[in-house]
């Protein structure tokens, strides 16, 4: 008996012994866990570093996009000033903008009888450009008699006075003849000086809409000025209203 039991006590202690000489499972898998978690700070720290862009390659991005907006400004100043340089009858090249203190659009054009006629035969003098639709129509008839009648008048204020149309030069000359008109009529079958000077655009009548020619006086001074603008026309009384404003200037 007392062997028996020395047998077993030695095999207990051996067992004993056995087990902790093993290494604790809990302790291996805490270290594991702290081994991936190192592992996965230094992969995020590596990728971090990749992404950030260094300091001498964005000091140049930089120093790049300021160049391409100082070259914008500059080639946006260039034009501006470019534009302010051209002259003001550049910038009212159809008329639509033209205005007081302009200088007056130049042109050159056959009147009635043949005889060509242009804007610097007028220097130093004040000229009326009426613009009129359609030659031997009712109110334009009646506006180009108004002012044939006050010629001396235009005359003694040193003004001169041209009639303007679409009208080609033979419609012009019937249309003087017929009337007895004494002021000179100028052909624009081209629409050159009518566009230039704003008196050329839509029209609507009876419920249509076209382009014509839109019923306009202009005063232009002895400096080649434009002094006024009269659109849109009312026949009536018409022609004084312009020989007074002429003798004013």
């Amino acid at each position: 008996m007392p062997s028996h039991q020395t047998d077993s006590g030695a095999r207990a202690n051996a067992l004993g012994n056995t087990a902790s000489e093993r290494p604790k499972a809990t302790k291996g898998r805490r270290m594991s866990k702290k081994t991936r978690k190192k592992s996965r700070t230094a992969v995020s720290s590596r990728a971090k570093a990749k992404a950030k862009p260094r300091k001498g390659s964005k000091t140049k991005l930089k120093a790049s996009r300021n160049g391409e907006k100082r070259a914008t400004k500059q080639a946006v100043g260039s034009r501006r000033s470019t534009a302010s340089q051209a002259p003001r009858t550049a910038r009212h090249r159809n008329g639509s903008s033209l205005d007081g203190g302009d200088m007056a659009p130049s042109f050159i054009l056959p009147r009635d009888g043949g005889q060509a006629v242009a804007l610097s035969s007028f220097a130093g003098r004040k000229l009326v450009i009426f613009f009129y639709p359609r030659a031997d129509t009712p109110g334009c008839t009646l506006e180009a008699m108004d002012f044939s009648r006050l010629a001396t008048a235009f005359a003694s204020s040193k003004t001169a006075v041209l009639g303007v149309s679409a009208d080609s030069l033979k419609a012009q000359e019937s249309f003087r003849d017929k009337h007895k008109l004494t002021v000179p009529l100028i052909s624009d079958e081209k629409l050159t000086i009518l566009k230039d000077y704003g008196a050329w655009g839509k029209k609507s009548m009876y419920g249509k809409t076209f382009e014509g020619v839109l019923r306009t006086t202009v005063l232009i001074d002895h400096l080649g000025k434009i002094a006024r603008i009269w659109r849109n026309v009312r026949v009536d009384g018409h022609a004084k209203e312009v020989l007074a404003a002429a003798r004013s200037l």
